[in-house]
């Protein structure tokens, strides 16, 4: 850095400048009183301890009821989650699944986990889910299924997905893990595809601390998740005190995602201008609802990622970078269908802000996006 351009960066807080976010980020999970209140009477009630409490069924009746859906099978992670949910598929080891190059580790871990073989196509450009245009190349006879994860506030189109797989024998698992609260033409996210599947994670826009749930409509999908899961009993449990901690999120989700709706949008606005911070382009609107698990903005290749977060950490916005990818994985493992080009370009150039800070106030948000156009100003 010579002389002239040290005097750009010197109000940085990096530089030892005054920091952009003074306000607070709300901590994750909030200390609800609804919460509280129902482990308490899972507590009183002594159902807390039980193989089968009560609370793990009546959540999974209120979260049936809330998305709309006949089936809700709750389970132990998002990650079992997707393994179950292709099983429930029939998706056996002489299969193939297609899903993005750019998509969670766990997603690919899941297929091999049966023994089927992951096929990579695309993600949209300038973008983090399955570009549905690249299906047709990734097709054949053993294609059985594809995952569709909605990610980063970016959502699949799984509808057209769908309608280019008519006929076909291939089924849509849709990874709703990031999104409860969401919609798609106005239909709850993981209530679209064929299965759909849900994480609770501690980071997660509803969460226990851990825990996972599978949605669908199909009787004889279920029955196979059933076979899958029960070894003896459930192996793979979502607990009494998990399912209690879960149930009264649902009153507030539709509110909270609004709320974050909002700030995504202001956010989104405060960085319009930016010439090297893009936040997501997609159009908003009442059909198709968004949900920010993660709100992502992707760099010109040519800018080192590495100093910009340190940079805007040091502003006090909580950044961080996106998934690797899977443009280096062996052919031993996958196949991959043409170049990933814009996966790679996700993998290699995504900066990615926690959803907490959505719930903290304009204040707050507008602080974030200083920090941002304070550290573009530098680089004209």
């Amino acid at each position: 850095m010579n002389d002239s351009s040290s005097s750009k960066f010197a109000h940085l807080a990096l530089q030892g400048g005054n920091k952009s976010v003074a306000g607070e980020i709300p901590c994750w999970p909030p200390q609800w009183p609804s919460v509280l209140e129902a482990i308490q009477r899972t507590w009183s009630d002594g159902s807390w301890g039980q193989y089968h409490g009560k609370t793990v069924q009546e959540f999974a009746h209120t979260f049936a009821e809330y998305l709309g859906v006949k089936h809700v099978w709750p389970c132990s992670s998002g990650t079992v989650a997707v393994e179950l949910a292709l099983r429930g598929l029939g998706v056996n080891a002489t299969h193939e699944v297609i899903l993005a190059g750019y998509d969670f580790p766990g997603n690919f871990r899941a297929i091999e986990a049966i023994g089927a073989r992951p096929v990579l196509i695309d993600v949209r450009k300038n973008g983090f889910v399955l570009d549905e245009a690249q299906l047709d190349a990734a097709l054949n006879e053993k294609t059985k299924a594809v995952i569709a994860s909605h990610l980063h506030g970016q959502l699949a189109n799984i509808e057209e997905i769908k309608r280019r797989l008519q006929n076909r024998g291939v089924s849509v698992l849709e990874d709703a893990c990031q999104v409860p609260g969401a919609k798609l033409a106005s239909r709850p996210a993981g209530t679209v595809g064929d299965v759909g599947t849900f994480s609770f994670g501690g980071s997660k826009l509803m969460t226990c601390g851990r825990g996972g749930a599978i949605v669908t409509d199909c009787d004889a999908s279920l029955q196979r998740i059933r076979i899958a899961a029960e070894r003896g009993n459930d192996a793979f449990p979502l607990s009494a005190l998990q399912a209690a901690a879960l149930t009264p999120q649902l009153d507030t989700l539709d509110d909270r995602h609004a709320q974050r709706l909002r700030a995504a949008k202001r956010l989104r606005e405060a960085l319009s201008d930016s010439r090297i911070f893009r936040p997501l382009d997609d159009v908003w609107d009442d059909a198709d609802s968004p949900a920010f698990f993660k709100f992502a903005i992707q760099i010109p290749g040519h800018h080192d990622r590495e100093y910009l977060l340190q940079a805007l950490t040091a502003e006090g916005a909580p950044v961080f970078t996106g998934f690797r990818g899977f443009g280096k994985r062996s052919k031993r493992r996958c196949e991959q269908v043409g170049p990933l080009a814009n996966a790679n370009i996700a993998a290699q150039n995504t900066i990615l802000l926690h959803h907490p800070f959505l719930l903290g106030g304009e204040a707050l948000v507008d602080q974030i996006g200083e920090a941002f156009q304070k550290i573009d100003a530098c680089f004209e």
